[in-house]
């Protein structure tokens, strides 16, 4: 299995594929948020940003999938999985477990030097409370779909890690 992962690392269809699931998931927020009209929380706006990171290391992926810049791809994916989990995790805690003590803020807060609230506004503006559970599927709301997806993400990435140290089979000139 990690030979096949280390083959499927190093084109571009894995990292494509990859870079296809994190845009239909990132088109699924915006469609709970703008035809169903569900008000996405500071949490979800964070959760969507690292979800935007698997895009993004997705694309750096696919663009060259055989140079060490698909060290770089696959770090900020695993980087970007881990991040959104522990996000996901906070948020599921927040809604399992209501207190007037733990929960989050009011507007996301991006650094000045990348303000993606004010950038673009429809897609990273929060206006939800974190505590709202406003959308369930099999008995789980979206921040616990949301482990379910990132500790995916996560597990691939962490295997596909250790692919990259697994030599590939050589294949002789006969075909055996």
């Amino acid at each position: 299995m990690l030979q096949f992962l280390n083959r499927c690392s190093k084109g571009r269809g894995a990292w494509v594929l990859l870079a296809l699931t994190a845009l239909a998931f990132e088109l699924v927020a915006l469609y709970f948020q703008h035809v169903m009209l569900l008000q996405p929380c500071v949490m979800c706006i964070y959760e969507r940003a690292a979800l935007f990171g698997v895009l993004g290391a997705a694309i750096v992926g696919a663009l060259a999938p055989s140079t060490p810049l698909r060290y770089m791809a696959i770090l900020l994916w695993i980087y970007s999985a881990w991040e959104g989990l522990r996000l996901a995790w906070d948020h599921t805690m927040i809604q399992l477990h209501p207190s007037p003590f733990a929960t989050c803020d009011f507007a996301a807060r991006f650094p000045t030097w990348l303000p993606l609230d004010k950038w673009f506004p429809a897609v990273f503006l929060a206006s939800g409370d974190c505590a709202e559970k406003q959308w369930e599927f099999l008995t789980l709301g979206m921040p616990q779909w949301l482990l379910v997806i990132f500790a995916a993400y996560l597990l691939v990435a962490i295997l596909v890690l250790f692919a990259q140290f697994v030599r590939p089979k050589r294949r002789d000139l006969f075909g055996r």
